[in-house]
């Protein structure tokens, strides 16, 4: 069974943008590298793996629809 988190909104701001970059063939290297410092420091806040954060994130942004 998947962890679920409660992700901040600033959290899932960033990995909305992301996304939105992403799916219009335009992500930056700044963006990619926000999200990857918000979600090391939302894992190491919360004693999370920093693998099962980003996975957690990426679904609740990407596939909202999927429980």
């Amino acid at each position: 069974m998947a962890q679920t988190f409660d992700f901040p909104d600033t959290l899932l701001a960033l990995e909305s943008r992301a996304w939105e970059e992403i799916q219009a063939g335009r992500l930056t290297v700044g963006t990619a590298a926000a999200v990857q410092v918000a979600v090391r420091e939302f894992a190491a806040e919360g004693g999370h793996d920093r693998y099962a954060v980003e996975m957690g994130l990426k679904k609740t942004v990407r596939h909202p629809d999927v429980t």
